[in-house]
């Protein structure tokens, strides 16, 4: 079988969690099955791309990754349910977190064997491309030590604190990665106050709290597919 590092883009659109879930894990299963040899002659034959960049955006819903627990969730299901907000347990690294409209989702479907094996360097990666797709539009973000995720620092000037303005929650299994970031763009940031986002006690805002303006998301999607493709194409 031929590697190549060919990563296709999909923009899946407004699409509910558990559908964009099943086409992450098809995709995902068939990296894995074609890398450990589990094709038929005919499939290992085609041609397929190597990785995937899933964009998307979800309903409202909450998603509760291993490194979380109910503890996180403030409201009790009666509330869920009169909100209109759905509620799934997954198998990511992370906490809880919400997903909305107007958020930008990108799961990146990515076999790491073929650019370079190191998780935390993955992340790293996923977090600078955030930070120079902020800074594109004139937010300047960061990484805060120990923490995942890209935030915006304290501000003496406008007295605002510490506040996340991107969610990352990876699996990777077989040095394949599943799941992804979730970038705030003009999303209600109200359902955040039913959780503690992250299992941080942090706030969090959104590129159009911060430029009080709305944002396109194609135009965030646009940049943000190219700073990540492009920091994967040059490792």
């Amino acid at each position: 079988m031929v590697q190549n590092r060919e990563i296709a883009v999909k923009q899946l659109g407004l699409i509910d969690y558990k559908a964009a879930l099943a086409v992450q894990e098809a995709y995902y299963n068939a990296i894995i099955d074609r890398k450990c040899g589990r094709l038929t002659a005919q499939q290992a034959t085609q041609p397929s791309p190597a990785s995937y960049l899933l964009f998307c955006q979800h309903p409202p819903v909450y998603t509760l990754g291993r490194g979380g627990g109910m503890d996180h969730l403030l409201v009790d299901p009666a509330t869920l349910q009169a909100e209109s907000i759905a509620l799934y347990h997954v198998n990511r690294g992370g906490a809880i977190t919400y997903h909305g409209p107007g958020q930008l989702v990108v799961y990146p479907i990515i076999d790491l064997e073929l650019f370079f094996t190191d998780i935390h360097r993955y992340l790293r990666l996923l977090e600078t491309a955030v930070i120079e797709t902020l800074a594109y539009f004139n937010i300047p973000s960061t990484r805060f030590p120990g923490l995942t995720g890209v935030w915006l620092p304290a501000d003496q000037t406008t007295k605002r604190c510490d506040r996340k303005i991107c969610a990352i929650g990876i699996k990777v299994s077989r040095w394949v990665t599943m799941h992804g970031l979730a970038l705030n763009v003009n999303n209600d940031l109200a359902p955040f106050g039913n959780i503690i986002p992250c299992g941080i006690a942090k706030a969090v805002t959104s590129m159009q709290q911060e430029l009080n303006q709305a944002i396109s998301v194609m135009a965030v999607s646009d940049i943000l597919e190219q700073n990540i493709l492009n920091k994967l194409n040059f490792v």
